[in-house]
């Protein structure tokens, strides 16, 4: 039976760059850091309030086929590969420290009808959303134009 999602993986260009923006920057903790062999590296983090779910920072590559990990790459430089999702208690103040500490923004804090959502990149250019969330109901998104 499954009980919980417990790992998330994040795809990276520099794991060791990674690492340091989520934990630096971001304030993960630092998980597993292990090396199996010359070409594959088991690197985690966590969140404090968190510590059951692991993000893996991993670079595309074997098993992958070589195509795929073209692909992936391609994708990484042109920044399109989603991230994840962060709560925050607020998110113009998180916004303002996470700029201040030199984070890209796509988008500034904007009222949403499910809360504050504003837009980061992580160091490999990975989407990341910030969302100080509130309550709504399915009623709140009539006539809401999200194409931009």
């Amino acid at each position: 039976m499954i009980t919980n999602v417990s790992l998330v993986s994040v795809w990276v260009k520099d794991i060791d760059e990674s690492l340091a923006f989520y934990t630096e920057v971001l304030g993960f903790e630092p998980g597993d850091d292990i090396r199996m062999g010359e070409d594959f590296r088991w690197c985690t983090v966590f969140h404090p309030k968190q510590p059951e779910l692991h993000l893996h920072l991993t670079t595309p590559s074997k098993p992958l086929s070589d195509d795929m990990i073209a692909a992936m790459r391609r994708a990484q430089d042109e920044g399109g590969l989603p991230g994840v999702g962060l709560h925050v208690d607020d998110c113009r103040a998180t916004y303002q420290e996470l700029k201040a500490k030199g984070v890209e923004f796509l988008q500034e804090p904007e009222e949403r009808p499910y809360g504050v959502e504003a837009l980061m990149r992580d160091t490999s250019g990975n989407w990341m959303v910030l969302v100080e969330p509130h309550d709504y109901t399915p009623e709140d998104f009539a006539g809401v134009d999200f194409s931009g």
